[in-house]
């Protein structure tokens, strides 16, 4: 069974610029799991490259990638950290 609510941990929050990507460790059905979303994702949602705001950008939109990372997880809950894509968004 899919989880259905993911709790981020904003105090994990962190924009890794060399790898173009937001990270951050979120629970779900009581588990914790390490995530990254691709700046691409940010990218879409925004239609603008993150460019020293790509925390900002993920605050904004975090209901989105909220459902993003659970399709993520629901794909390979197994990968550290689990890499939200463009994919995954509905």
């Amino acid at each position: 069974m899919a989880a259905d609510r993911l709790d981020i941990d904003n105090s994990t929050l962190l924009d890794n610029i060399d790898e173009r990507q937001v990270e951050f460790n979120a629970e779900a059905d009581g588990d914790e799991y390490e995530f990254a979303v691709q700046y691409d994702v940010l990218e879409a949602l925004s239609g603008d490259e993150p460019d020293g705001d790509a925390i900002d950008t993920f605050n904004r939109f975090s209901d989105t990638i909220i459902e993003a990372a659970l399709s993520a997880l629901a794909r390979n809950a197994d990968a550290v950290p689990i890499v939200v894509s463009e994919s995954d968004l509905e």
